[in-house]
């Protein structure tokens, strides 16, 4: 597709596929390519939310949000909710030998740090997760089964039955955590309305908890067949955010973003007619040799991606989209990634893929492995 069809139209799902890296990129940053294909994409399950916006009204929303997810707020109130939420998943396999980290820490771990953040009841992780597996199953239903479409507004419906009271609780009564946080930010007499709030967490979950998920068991996976990059990583854990970085680039959690454009477009060069959508193939983007040195081949050290930018939006990988719809909880998910990892190295010594296991990778519109299973010498927790 990328030497020969750069720009297809599939009937299947009525838009574009652009697959080089410069079209996707182009289509994150040109102001053309709108955001209003989550109308329909992710308003059903999530009501409207940041990603919907534009102009002032998204600035300002983003301006609200964003503050939580880095710097100081971020090292000093949730870092040690994603230091104590790793070592508790870990501390519960690490005498056994033998786990299945996909089941027992990567599809755990990053939804637990969010509802801890958010300071929802632990006694209801389970419940959240199962309602985060709904609503992803729900945007990745390219076939319109209508048992997954009829769940993801289920959830839709109990998420908000739940969630709704707490936040009209924590602005009469706020705490420490992030929901309250939310309830009280303010710029220029601009609160977010309950539904926002809602909405956002909605988002949250979901976003933050499917892409750090598959990214975890990326990683590791991917630095399991490569035993002398692990090597590295295990001397020099600075080197996780580049195994990080490279793991977007490699085998990205997201293969695709789709976006609208509001006015007809030259891209690939063919047209794309007003008001058609977009859906950028991040997974094959990341793969353009015209892009990246050897891109088929797994590398924490090549020279055509930076460490110091990914986690940014001046970030020279896809995963986490460009331009002012740059992943606003990057930084989230890079601590929870080093953290996770580090946690995990430091746990696991011997760490290894279990005989005869051969992991593969599942999905089409968010993509991981449905299991992996890995060996290690077992040690007590400390």
């Amino acid at each position: 597709m990328r030497d020969e069809f750069p720009l297809i139209h599939h009937e299947a799902t009525g838009s574009y596929l652009v697959s080089r890296y410069e079209d996707v990129e182009r289509a994150f940053k040109d102001p053309v390519f709108t955001t209003d294909n989550y109308d329909w994409q992710l308003e059903p399950v999530h009501g409207r939310t940041i990603l919907q916006m534009s102009g002032r009204e998204h600035a300002v929303r983003r301006a609200l949000v964003a503050p939580a997810f880095r710097g100081r707020t971020l090292e000093e109130s949730f870092l040690p909710v994603i230091e104590r939420n790793a070592r508790e998943l870990v501390d519960a396999f690490r005498e056994s030998g033998s786990v299945d980290l996909v089941d027992r820490f990567a599809t755990r771990f990053p939804v637990n740090v969010i509802a801890d953040m958010l300071g929802l009841d632990r006694a209801d992780h389970d419940r959240i997760h199962r309602w985060y597996t709904a609503i992803m199953g729900f945007l990745g239903n390219l076939s319109q089964d209508p048992e997954v479409a009829d769940a993801g507004l289920r959830t839709r419906d109990e998420f908000a039955a739940y969630l709704l009271p707490l936040i009209r609780e924590r602005r009469a009564h706020p705490g420490d955590d992030l929901l309250s946080t939310l309830c009280a930010a303010e710029i220029d007499g601009t609160r977010m309305t309950d539904e926002d709030i809602k909405a956002f967490c909605s988002l949250l979950l979901t976003a933050g908890g499917e892409t750090t998920d598959k990214a975890l068991s990326g990683i590791v996976h991917n630095l399991l067949r490569h035993p002398e990059q692990l090597a590295a990583v295990r001397a020099d854990r600075s080197l996780i955010a580049r195994a990080f970085a490279e793991t977007l680039r490699y085998t990205p959690p997201v293969q695709m973003i789709m976006r609208q454009v509001s006015e007809d477009v030259t891209l690939g060069g063919g047209l794309v007619p007003a008001g058609s959508t977009v859906t950028c193939l991040i997974g094959a983007a990341g793969r353009d040799e015209r892009r990246y040195a050897d891109p088929d081949t797994f590398d924490i050290h090549r020279t055509d991606l930076s460490a110091t930018t990914a986690f940014s939006a001046a970030a020279d990988h896809l995963s986490f989209a460009l331009g002012r719809h740059f992943c606003v909880g990057a930084l989230l998910a890079k601590a929870e990634v080093e953290t996770g990892i580090g946690l995990l190295l430091d746990a696991l010594p011997d760490l290894a893929l279990a005989d005869g296991a051969a992991p593969r990778e599942q999905g089409v519109f968010t993509r991981g492995l449905e299991a992996l299973p890995v060996t290690f010498r077992a040690t007590s927790a400390a």
